[in-house]
C-alpha cells in the first residue's frame, strides 16, 4: 500500500546525515562525557560540536545552549525556572491561549503555586494581538511566554514586536520555537528573546533530545538536581548520540533552509487549494506569509476528525486531528476553540504537515482520496442534507 506521511509537526523522519552522525556514539565512542580519559573526551567533544551547531542555527553563543530531553523539558526549565528566579520581583506571567500543552500545563501548575497567569485571546486566524499583550503587563509581570509558530494551525506570532515590548519593560521573554525551526527564520537577537525552546525530532533529528537557549545573564532556577551537568541547570548524564544528532540536524536544516521552505510552501498551497474545493470546508489559521510553510489545517462540517483520520489511514495517508500530544483526547482542539470555532466544527478538523521529503505525487493522492471519505462520512451523518 502507498504510504503518505503528512504529520511532520508530530515528528519527522531522521535525516540520513543525522543518523550517520549519531551511530558512532552508540558503539565505538560510548564514553561518559564527564570522564577524563580519551573515550570520555571524545563524547565531550561531540557535545561541544553540537552545541556550536545549535547555537549557529539560531544566532546564539555556544555557552547559551543547554541540552535537554526535548522541547517539553526546555519549556519547563524556561517557565518554572524563570518564575522561581523572579518571584521576589513579582508573580505574574503572560502567555497565549493557543500555546502547546508543555506551556499551558506548566503555567497552570504555577497558578497552583501562587503565580498569576494571563492567557491572551487571539484573532480568528490564531495570532496574538500585541496591543492586548502590552495592556496586560503589570508591575508584577516577570515573564512573557508566547510560541513562535503554532503547532496546530501554523500561525506565526509577532515575536520580534513582543520582544521589543518585553525589553522596554525589563521583562524576561521566552518563546517555544519547536515548530518554527526549519520553517521560519529563528534568530534570538532579531526576535529579542531571553529564552527559547527547541526539539530535535521536529527537524529531522532524533527523539528524546532538545535544547534551551538561555541568554547570558538570564537567571533561572534549576529543576533537576544532581551532578551539575549543563552548567548546573540540567543535571544528568548527557544523551550523546541524541545531542550529536540534534547538532547535525541543525546544521543540515540551516544549509538547506531556503530550498526546503520553497518546496514545503509550494506543496502546502497545492494541498490547501485542493482540500478547500470540498464543500462545507474552511481553512483554520492564516494564509500566506503569516502561516508556517508546511501546515494545512482544515475543518469539514458534518464529519468527525477522528473518523477521517482512520479512513485516511486505511488508504495509507497518515495525518492528525491536531496536536500529537493531545490527539488521543476527545475534547475539541483548544487552539480552534480559541480562534472562535464552535465545538462541532473544531471536532471536524484535520492537520496535515509536509516536509522536505514530501512529494507532489503524495499531495495529489491526498487531494484525490479525501473527497470520497468526506462524502462517505456525511452520508452517515444525521445532520447532513445532500444538496438538491
Amino acid at each position: 500500500m502507498k504510504r503518505v506521511y503528512l504529520d511532520n509537526s508530530a515528528t519527522s523522519k531522521v535525516d540520513d546525515e543525522v543518523l550517520d552522525a549519531m551511530l558512532p556514539f552508540f558503539t565505538g565512542k560510548y564514553g561518559n562525557p564527564s570522564s577524563l580519559y580519551a573515550l570520555g573526551r571524545e563524547s565531550r567533544e561531540a557535545i561541544e560540536v553540537a552545541r556550536q551547531q545549535v547555537a549557529s542555527a539560531i544566532g546564539a553563543s555556544p555557552a547559551e545552549i543547554i541540552f535537554t530531553s526535548g522541547g517539553t523539558e526546555a519549556d519547563n526549565i524556561a517557565i518554572v525556572g524563570s518564575a522561581l528566579a523572579g518571584k521576589k520581583k513579582g508573580n505574574h506571567i503572560i502567555t497565549s491561549s493557543i500555546e502547546h500543552p508543555a506551556v499551558l500545563e506548566t503555567c497552570r501548575y504555577l497558578e497552583k503555586e501562587g503565580f498569576k497567569v494571563t492567557y491572551l485571546p487571539v484573532t480568528p486566524e490564531g495570532i496574538v494581538r500585541v496591543d492586548e499583550l502590552a495592556a496586560a503587563i503589570t508591575k508584577e509581570t516577570i515573564l512573557i511566554t508566547v510560541m513562535q509558530v503554532n503547532n496546530e494551525i501554523g500561525s506565526i506570532q509577532p515575536i520580534a514586536e513582543i520582544g521589543r515590548i518585553a525589553k522596554e519593560k525589563g521583562i524576561r521573554f521566552h518563546t517555544d520555537a519547536v515548530q518554527a525551526m526549519g520553517k521560519v527564520r529563528v534568530n534570538v537577537n532579531d526576535l529579542g528573546v531571553d529564552l527559547l525552546s527547541l526539539s530535535g525530532h521536529k527537524i529531522h533529528g532524533p527523539k528524546g533530545v532538545g535544547a534551551l537557549y538561555l541568554r547570558k545573564g538570564t537567571p533561572v532556577r534549576s529543576l533537576v538536581h544532581g551532578g551539575g551537568h549543563e552548567r548546573g541547570i540540567r543535571s544528568g548524564t548527557e544523551n550523546v548520540p541524541g545531542i550529536a544528532g540534534m547538532g547535525k540536524a541543525c546544521e543540515v536544516m540551516t544549509r538547506d533552509f531556503e530550498r526546503n521552505v520553497a518546496h514545503m510552501t509550494r506543496l502546502r498551497d497545492r494541498l490547501m487549494d485542493g482540500l478547500l474545493k470540498i464543500e462545507h470546508s474552511r481553512l483554520n489559521g492564516p494564509r500566506g506569509a503569516q502561516r508556517s510553510p508546511n501546515n494545512v489545517n482544515v475543518s469539514y462540517s458534518f464529519v468527525e476528525g477522528e473518523s477521517m483520520v482512520l479512513l485516511l489511514d486505511m488508504a495509507g495517508i497518515e495525518v492528525s486531528t491536531g496536536s500529537a500530544c493531545s490527539s488521543t483526547k476527545l475534547e475539541p482542539s483548544h487552539v480552534l476553540l480559541s480562534c472562535g470555532l464552535p465545538a462541532e466544527e473544531a471536532h471536524g478538523s484535520l492537520r496535515m504537515t509536509n516536509s522536505k521529503y514530501s512529494t507532489e505525487e503524495e499531495i495529489d493522492y491526498v487531494i484525490e482520496t479525501l473527497p470520497g471519505i468526506v462524502a462517505r462520512l456525511r452520508e452517515m451523518s444525521p445532520l447532513y442534507r445532500r444538496p438538491a
